[in-house]
């Protein structure tokens, strides 16, 4: 058994429908105290395997148990928030999102009837916006060439848009800014049906290929996590930090972060939550140092 649990955490995109096995692959690691329990009535060698899954857990998650630090050298800090359609307090959400006074915020699920209260509530500290069907973004910095990014499946129709590009004007140059909601994913017996996501992710690894401008920053609800083998293209062209595991959702007990603040051409120096607003996401902030 040790083995394989080695061998499903360094394997793990070899599984078949392995997008549910990735989407919590850290939490794997709680087959080690059952292990060793198991281990401890039977033989040494037994005892000794089980160092097997803790060596490669380490390898892969280790630097991720301590929490990311505030206390880091940055240019510019970018929040990403699902603020949930179903969210009773838009005022309350954008006084916190804004509390550690970050350069952009990239909101998801901005219902139009919502809407004029996150606009008023973002006021004059934030006079550059642009909003693309339920995606948003508020900024500190003039924003130019706001346009709808088309990431939609396939099998859905016109009315869904959950994607934007936009050009921030920073004092450090010009960054392309990307907010984007892949579609959610559903559990079945083979796993998670993923196909719709799938779709989208690979229309959204299209558009960064093609982007123009060397600074890139993504944030985004990516219905999943830096370990599902659909990112890898996109993870070749963007980076992230992972010194946290920064868990996003649910937010009454964070288990995965789906929720994600990516740059390319310059490095996500730290990554963190902030305090649940009220939405079934916890916010991510990202600090980003050229």
């Amino acid at each position: 058994m040790p083995v394989v649990v080695a061998a499903l955490l360094l394997f793990h995109r070899a599984v078949p429908g392995g997008g549910l096995l990735e989407t919590f692959l850290p939490w794997l690691g709680l087959a080690v105290p059952f292990l060793l329990v198991v281990a401890v009535f039977r033989t040494v060698r037994a005892l000794i395997a089980v160092l097997l899954p803790v060596v490669v857990w380490l390898g892969l998650f280790g630097g991720r148990v301590l929490p990311a630090s505030d206390d880091v050298a940055h240019d510019l800090v970018a929040v990403q928030h699902n603020v949930s359609d179903e969210n009773a307090d838009p005022a309350g959400t954008v006084r916190a999102l804004i509390a550690s006074g970050p350069d952009f915020v990239g909101l998801e699920e901005v219902t139009p009837e919502a809407l004029p209260a996150y606009a008023a509530a973002f006021g004059e500290k934030y006079p550059y916006s642009t909003v693309q069907g339920t995606v948003a973004l508020w900024s500190r910095h003039p924003l130019a060439s706001a346009r709808l990014l088309d990431i939609r499946p396939g099998s859905l129709g016109p009315d869904w848009n959950r994607g934007l590009r936009a050009v921030a004007s920073t004092p450090h140059g010009e960054v392309a800014v990307y907010v984007v909601h892949l579609p959610s994913v559903r559990l079945n017996p083979l796993g998670l049906a993923s196909a719709r996501r799938d779709d989208s992710a690979r229309k959204l690894t299209a558009a960064l290929a093609g982007e123009p401008l060397d600074r890139v920053l993504l944030l985004g609800d990516l219905n999943s996590t830096v370990d599902d083998r659909v990112f890898a293209p996109i993870l070749a062209r963007l980076g992230t930090d992972v010194s946290g595991f920064a868990f996003s959702w649910p937010a009454r007990a964070p288990l995965a972060r789906i929720d994600h603040v990516m740059a390319g051409g310059m490095s996500v120096v730290s990554v963190r939550t902030l305090p649940r607003t009220g939405s079934d996401h916890l916010p991510v902030i990202g600090r980003l140092r050229f």
